[in-house]
């Protein structure tokens, strides 16, 4: 077995850096395998362009008639950038995208080929469904499943296939994938945001919801990641001592990029760029063979789409380069994990950033209205968002002394904070002439000076403002962006709409001005959700304690943070903002706890197969080795061999009590994990892999871990750490 680690080990040190050829400059070649607005204009009629602009700006619905005109542009550019295929590209409830690649060739009735692709083929599609998640939203038997054309996503083209971005719906009309849920929650944003931004700002008459990702990942040597059974099977090592070096001299953290890694993300934006996916920073992170990459911001729709293709091209292209992506949350122990912050925020149809301040005491008091209103949003919904970054492998980061906590609080700054303080001592009613004047001058207009030094220096915090922006911490490096993004926005929408009712019945009701019945309202959100912002350290035992009295929600697990899917007040809320259905929130509560208990299954699987097929037979083999110098001993010095042989023997009885508590364990986690898979209901099955059968998984490793040290490096099978991590 050690040879084949020994073999990878050598085949990794031969590698030398790809040559990336980047000619022009990258502007020239961004988004030549889009079809977008440029194309569109190119290829369709004035007519049809301003069909598909409308949908995308309003949501109107395009006629076949239009849709045949798309299909052929579509198709006719496509072909002429050397498509052959064409796919509705969607995403399951798997978490990832999926794909039914079609050829454009067709037969006509005498016989004769031609290339066809009509309007019927581009809005709707309907792929085999019956092996995807569904969470008990159809039966088995009935596979039919619709793929829908987005319109507000670009086609584009990967690889000869014409990818075209899709929602995926059932016969019966619920959503069975990530995106429907995504669309409809931005949807009501647009509306619940555009009304507020109208007590500013007239001519407003749309918001998007924007967000930048910022996607963090390790790269390993192909070779080595192919001798870990753990890695290949579950996306992390299961066993592995922790290497003399780890990342506690801080000497990887924005270092010189290693040559092969800079290759690979040379090719990466190379091919990024293509694609329209506007990839802006690259760096190393915390840990050793760690890094990050980052984009622009967009909106979220195409945010999320283009995060998903680019693990699709991260993949492909780190495959050319003999190395391997590693998505999950925390593929090695003792060192940082992975995230994909999310970066969100408000933008208009005219320009403006709403959560950035402006330059008039009018400009800053709409910042603050969106501000506080997103700060309430996440205090009344703190548990919901917990839940909608919760998995299998993130359990391993949040709440696991890693950044950020599991619960959930909001870090704003010293200077904001003094700012809501002055605020929330607002007069209740109408304002005195005095008091209108201190609050424009003194506390509204001088938020942006204030602002000037209010860097973000708690990295602890798991939802952060930034400047102009909320940054969500807590996303998991796998995870789709969709789901946390769905629920935001559509918390922010509710709140957004409790807020607009509000300052209207204060307006037309109590007499108010329009800016003192927001300043009202704003003094009461500011006192109600006092209890979210904390700009203290996350990890420690203090705001735990504190975090209980303030009744935040402090869910470690998945199966504890999804249980708040089915709350009464979440599916109320659902249901209220048309985001989702009852069904199918319970659908994807459903899905969550069997990919839950499939997540840990694996894991157990692999962990019995290391034990038994690599550490216990590489223990008792070293181990032999020691009884026969023993023997030898014996044999040549007769009784003066026990002096000779104490620390062979002493070696000996150590690897002996591992391996007999090892196969203890095991063989104990094996039996929990048969009177888990019998129960039927999920949720008591979710429970039972948590709290019976995971437990054991920290027990076995540091018994695997502890015969790593003692059997020797010639001897032991797996890849060592100081091999995966520090192999450049």
């Amino acid at each position: 077995m050690s040879k084949i680690r020994f073999t990878a080990i050598s085949e990794s040190q031969s590698r030398t850096p790809l040559t990336i050829d980047e000619n022009g400059r990258r502007s020239e070649h961004f988004a030549t395998n889009v079809f977008n607005e440029e194309k569109m204009l190119q290829f369709l009629t004035k007519e049809a362009y301003d069909s598909v602009k409308g949908a995308i700006f309003s949501g109107s619905k395009i006629d076949r008639k239009i849709a045949d005109q798309v299909a052929e542009a579509m198709k006719c550019w496509a072909i002429n950038m050397g498509a052959t295929h064409y796919t509705h590209w969607f995403q399951p409830l798997t978490g990832t995208t999926a794909e039914k690649h079609d050829a454009f060739f067709d037969l006509l009735p005498d016989g004769r080929a031609l290339e066809k692709f009509g309007g019927g083929q581009l809005v709707q599609q309907e792929p085999d469904a019956s092996s995807f998640p569904h969470g008990g939203i159809r039966n088995t038997f009935e596979a039919r499943g619709y793929t829908a054309w987005d319109p507000t996503s670009p086609a584009f083209l990967y690889g000869t296939t014409l990818c075209i971005p899709t929602i995926f719906v059932a016969y019966t009309g619920e959503a069975l994938d990530n995106k429907a849920p995504l669309l409809r929650a931005l949807s009501a944003v647009d509306s619940a945001a555009t009304g507020v931004a109208k007590y500013f700002d007239k001519n407003v008459s749309k918001v998007n919801a924007t967000l930048g990702w910022e996607q963090e990942y390790f790269l390993i040597d192909e070779s080595l990641a192919m001798s870990r059974p753990d890695l290949v099977m579950t996306g992390r090592t299961l066993v592995g001592q922790t290497a003399a070096k780890g990342q506690q001299l801080d000497d990887h953290y924005f270092g010189v990029i290693p040559s092969r890694v800079l290759s690979f993300m040379r090719h990466l934006e190379k091919e990024c760029t293509k694609l329209g996916i506007p990839v802006k920073t690259r760096h190393n992170e915390v840990a050793p063979n760690q890094f990050e990459l980052a984009p622009v911001f967009e909106e979220a729709n195409l945010a999320v789409d283009h995060n998903l293709l680019l693990m699709d091209v991260m993949d492909k292209v780190a495959e050319s380069h003999k190395l391997k992506v590693l998505f999950h949350e925390k593929p090695f122990a003792g060192i940082n994990g992975s995230g994909k912050h999310n970066n969100w925020s408000l933008a208009t149809d005219t320009g403006v950033n709403l959560l950035s301040p402006g330059s008039t005491p009018m400009k800053n008091l709409q910042f603050l209205t969106f501000f506080v209103n997103t700060i309430k949003a996440v205090d009344t919904y703190e548990e919901l968002l917990r839940s909608s970054i919760a998995s299998a492998s993130n359990d391993h980061r949040l709440g696991a002394n890693e950044a950020p906590p599991a619960i959930f609080s909001i870090f704003i700054g010293k200077q904001l904070s003094t700012v809501l303080d002055e605020l929330e001592g607002v007069s209740k009613g109408k304002l005195s002439p005095e008091e209108k004047t201190e609050l424009k001058l003194n506390v509204v207009g001088k938020i942006p000076e204030i602002m000037l030094d209010n860097t973000d220096r708690n990295r602890t915090s798991p939802f952060a403002f930034t400047g102009n922006k909320f940054e969500m911490r807590g996303v998991g490096s796998k995870t789709n962006c969709a789901k946390p993004m769905m629920v935001l926005n559509t918390i922010v929408a509710k709140q957004l709409n409790d807020f607009k009712k509000e300052v209207d019945v204060l307006i037309d009701k109590k007499n108010l001005k329009k800016d003192e019945a927001i300043f009202n309202v704003l003094r009461e959100y500011i006192k109600t959700s006092k209890r979210i912002r904390f700009d203290g350290d996350g990890y420690s035992q203090e705001w735990e304690k504190e975090a209980k009295k303030r009744k935040l929600s402090n869910n470690r697990t998945t199966p504890d943070a999804i249980q708040v899917l089915t709350a009464k007040d979440s599916l109320e809320l659902f249901n209220a903002m048309n985001v989702m259905s009852e069904v199918e929130v319970r659908a994807r509560q459903e899905v969550e706890l069997e990919s839950y208990i499939m997540h840990l299954q694996i894991e157990g699987r692999v962990f019995n197969e290391l034990v038994y097929g690599y550490v216990i037979p590489a223990a008792i083999e070293y181990q032999n080795i020691l009884l026969a110098n023993v023997g030898g001993l014996k044999e040549i010095y007769g009784a003066g061999y026990k002096k000779l042989s104490d620390s062979q023997l002493d070696i000996i009885q150590r690897i002996s009590g591992h391996l007999e508590i090892l196969k203890t364990k095991t063989d104990a986690m094996v039996n929990e994990r048969k009177k888990a898979n019998v129960i039927a209901d999920s949720k008591s099955k979710a429970d039972a892999y948590c709290n019976k059968v995971k437990p054991y998984f920290d027990e076995i490793r540091y018994h695997c871990d502890k015969l790593e040290r003692l059997v020797s490096d010639k001897h032991w099978p797996l890849t060592k750490y100081r091999e995966l991590l520090f192999v450049k």
